[in-house]
């Protein structure tokens, strides 16, 4: 009974080495075609199930062809720091490894910082340059010239003032009330004829 016992946990442990070695296999047939995403999901599973640090290193190789330098760093060195058994050649490649990703790091973040614009020409320059005059616009058929010069306003008058203000007016007014009343006295025979005027004594009087 503890033969055939035996004989099963061998037969179980040999499965699952193999069950283990086929997946492996599958994960390096992966990576070697360029489906490191495939290759990293299977690598992932077996050092979750082993926690064997070879597969961090597997891991860290998905990583660094997938472009993602963060991770394939922090992968490797825990590789470095897990496996006490790997040589000084096999520590001088993943330290290599880790270099390589640095160096893409840093190339990446030069090329998402861009270059600094020169400096652009103060404008205070334009603003000290003074404008042209505007070219006099041609004068129309009907308006006067712009090099004449507006006549001055002519000064008021004396019609201005009341007629009855003035000197003359009274001087023709009195001389046509004089005339109008010897105009009277004439046609109302006021004034006396020759004929029929007396004869004053001691001048000779004519008929």
């Amino acid at each position: 009974m503890i033969q055939v016992l035996a004989l099963a946990l061998v037969v179980g442990a040999a499965r699952a080495a193999g069950a283990a070695d086929a997946r492996e296999l599958k994960a390096r047939e992966d990576f070697a075609a360029g489906r490191y995403q495939q290759a990293l999901d299977i690598f992932a599973k077996l050092y979750a199930e082993t926690l064997h640090p070879t597969y961090l290193r597997n891991i860290g190789r998905c990583y660094q062809n997938l472009g993602d330098p963060d991770k394939a760093i922090i992968s490797f060195r825990d590789y470095l720091r897990k496996d006490k058994t790997i040589t000084a050649d096999e520590r001088a490649e993943v330290e290599g490894f880790i270099a390589e990703m640095e160096a893409l790091k840093k190339q990446r973040a030069g090329v998402a910082t861009p270059a600094p614009s020169p400096a652009a020409a103060p404008l205070v320059a334009q603003s000290t340059v003074t404008p042209l005059p505007a070219a006099p616009e041609p004068p129309s058929a009907g308006a006067a010239p712009a090099a004449l010069v507006t006549a001055p306003a002519t000064p008021p008058s004396e019609t201005s003032s009341p007629v009855y203000t003035r000197w003359w007016f009274w001087t023709i007014v009195g001389a046509a009330a004089v005339g109008a009343g010897l105009g009277i006295a004439a046609a109302t025979g006021a004034f006396t004829k020759t004929q029929d005027a007396p004869c004053m004594t001691g001048y000779t009087c004519s008929r």
